[in-house]
């Protein structure tokens, strides 16, 4: 008859008792998770009555066309706001991508580069003149998500700013320029 040392019994019956093991993954979901959330789903509702309105008109039926109601300032300046950011985005994406753009720790877009660096004055003046223009759209589109969003009080825009951060931080391309909350600025490296 074998003999088993009672250590060896032990570790037979919890390897044993292992096997049925449920593995549990639990997720910490913290506020700034939640605010990013219903940032991000205030914005997607604004660029979807941005479609709407692209999209929709109506006919009566003697089939003349039916005016559109008409737009409250405070949505129609955000559309516009969304349209333009929509409109540059292919110009920022280009000059992120050449180094000369960054995404700030604000929420807006800064350079990393001054634009006395390009050659050309006339696409200085460009470069310039868009990064103000893309700023300013941001602006007003942060003042709407904080306006439309219930967990945000008017004139809490930068809280707004501060999710928005995070948000263009995380959705930056590898390679790109961001500026830490530190204040430095680092090229954008791939998660691993």
């Amino acid at each position: 008859m074998k003999k088993f040392s009672l250590p060896a019994i032990f570790l037979l019956a919890l390897s044993s008792s292992c096997a049925n093991m449920v593995q549990v993954k639990i997720d910490v979901v913290d506020q700034r998770t939640a605010l990013e959330n219903q940032a991000i789903g205030t914005y997607q509702e604004m660029k979807g009555d941005l479609m709407l309105l692209a999209s929709v008109r109506s006919i009566d039926a003697g089939g003349k066309l039916v005016p559109v109601p008409p737009i409250p300032q405070g949505k129609r300046e955000a559309i516009r706001a969304m349209q333009r950011s929509e409109f540059n985005r292919d110009d920022i994406e280009r000059l992120k991508s050449q180094g000369l753009f960054g995404e700030g720790k604000d929420g807006y877009l800064a350079f990393v580069k001054q634009p006395e660096t390009v050659a050309d004055p006339k696409t200085a003046g460009f470069v310039i003149n868009l990064l103000a223009e893309e700023n300013a759209d941001r602006k007003t589109t942060y003042a709407r998500i904080a306006e439309l969003n219930e967990n945000f009080r008017e004139g809490e825009v930068s809280k707004v700013e501060a999710v928005m951060a995070g948000l263009n931080r995380d959705t930056a391309k590898e390679g790109e320029w961001i500026q830490q909350d530190s204040g430095d600025w680092v090229r954008k490296t791939r998660r691993k």
